[in-house]
């Protein structure tokens, strides 16, 4: 088991003896979100390499820890988009609620860079592939998108690149 997967594993169990239900419950969440990335992952190997023992595809199916971080991004998404729906229905419960989730979760991304930084890596980026205008932004995004995974949202990338393109 890699070390995040451990370690998320370590926090469930003291938030099950500390019956923290809020923390509990997103961690046993993602969990099963990991649990079925790996899944996923085992048939797709199984599939192309039939000739592997259960034991052999059981280890080569555990997710790295920037494949899990990957499931957790996708998880603390799901939450933004949860809090912006219960704002718009006012259901601040709830929001409370996805909130204090996303800050769990968030807990086990790495250090998200700031807007500056990004802007100072986007313009390595823009030169690098000597983007021009708006029509460059894939080449700009396929350069960049690699080196911030996991440590800044899409969308504020997108929007620096279109802002520094412009």
């Amino acid at each position: 088991m890699g070390g995040l997967k451990r370690k998320i594993q370590e926090d469930l169990n003291q938030a099950i003896k500390k019956s923290e239900e809020i923390p509990r419950s997103t961690l046993r969440v993602l969990l099963a979100s990991i649990l079925n990335k790996e899944k996923e992952k085992r048939y797709k190997i199984a599939k192309k390499e039939e000739t592997l023992n259960e034991k052999e595809l059981v280890e080569r199916s555990n997710l790295t820890d920037e494949e899990i971080i990957e499931v957790i991004t996708s998880e603390v998404k799901k939450r933004k988009e949860a809090i912006f729906e219960f704002e718009r229905g006012k259901r601040m419960d709830l929001v409370e609620k996805e909130k204090k989730e996303m800050e769990i979760l968030q807990k086990y991304l790495p250090e998200q860079i700031s807007e500056e930084e990004i802007k100072k890596l986007v313009k390595e980026a823009i030169d690098k592939v000597g983007a021009k205008e708006q029509k460059d932004m894939g080449k700009v995004m396929a350069e960049i998108m690699p080196k911030v995974k996991g440590r800044a949202d899409g969308k504020i990338v997108s929007q620096i690149v279109k802002e520094l393109l412009s």
